[in-house]
């Protein structure tokens, strides 16, 4: 598995030559194999990509982000078959059974609201308490939306009273691209499993399709939302992003052992699916800041 997140800023071209991938722009001709690469980010959209490349980058389960005009992600590649037995894996996914799903989708949000609860305390803030109470308060399936609570306290503490997740500036800009990442991860660890994105645990959007991975990312939103806060930025520009991307090599605590956040996401995302299969929450493998 590879490890490098690769970010193509300049307009370029880019192809597939003999197991490298040779990114090419007015200055340079670099060479990387594609075994070391993990993501692939395409920020310019003057860049291209050769169709064999593309083919190669799939092949290896690689993920590829394409950018929009703001260099914000606005669409990704997703391989259609992401290992050996995938039919069976779908076939799976239709039938996994209603109250196992629950299960996970109320673990997986005490879990959101915990790591939350978390970097309030990390931050000194007094409504982490509020938090902890939240966790207390979650019924099966989340069916008194704690979640939307703790969101609600949460942002207003971290980001400030007046602070609402729809304004337009650099800290929601921030954020939103951090959870692109992320979601874009979770995807590639889905498909990589065999499963769909798109036949979710909660999220039952018909036009979503990216449904299982909107329910599987949420305890990582946290990580993002801590690191915007630390940053605090007052614009959102090509360091901030390098910023965010950086994330993706920090280091977390996995089943007692140091991973980093991508790792971290392979593990989780391989132990949500055992856990959906069996209806045991306790198996999730699940990330800490520390032991």
């Amino acid at each position: 598995m590879g490890w490098r997140t690769v970010v193509v800023s300049k307009p370029s071209k880019l192809d597939l030559r003999l197991g490298y991938m040779v990114v090419r722009d007015v200055e340079s001709n670099v060479q990387v194999h594609i075994s070391e690469i993990s993501v692939l980010i395409i920020e310019n959209t003057a860049s291209s990509i050769t169709t064999a490349l593309l083919c190669e980058l799939t092949k290896q389960k690689i993920k590829v982000i394409f950018c929009d005009e703001k260099q914000n992600p606005s669409s990704e590649l997703v391989s259609y078959y992401g290992c050996h037995d995938c039919s069976l894996k779908f076939k799976t996914q239709l039938r996994w059974n209603e109250l196992n799903k629950q299960t996970i989708w109320t673990a997986i949000v005490a879990q959101k609201i915990k790591m939350q609860a978390e970097n309030l305390e990390y931050f000194h803030l007094t409504e982490a308490e509020t938090l902890y109470g939240y966790i207390d308060e979650i019924e099966f399936n989340d069916e008194s939306n704690r979640e939307g609570h703790a969101a609600k306290v949460y942002f207003n503490a971290m980001f400030g009273k007046n602070f609402s997740r729809s304004d337009e500036c650099s800290i929601n800009a921030m954020l939103n691209y951090g959870y692109s990442v992320i979601l874009a991860c979770i995807n590639r660890e889905i498909v990589c499993n065999g499963y769909s994105t798109m036949l979710g645990l909660f999220h039952d959007n018909m036009f979503n399709n990216f449904n299982l991975g909107c329910d599987m990312m949420e305890p990582f939103r946290p990580i993002i939302d801590r690191a915007v806060k630390n940053i605090n930025p007052k614009q959102f520009d090509k360091e901030e992003k390098r910023l965010v991307l950086n994330l993706l090599n920090m280091e977390l605590f996995v089943d007692g052992r140091k991973q980093t956040l991508l790792n971290a996401i392979k593990i989780y995302s391989k132990s949500v699916f055992e856990a959906i299969e069996s209806g045991d929450s306790s198996v999730i493998s699940f990330y800490k800041y520390e032991l």
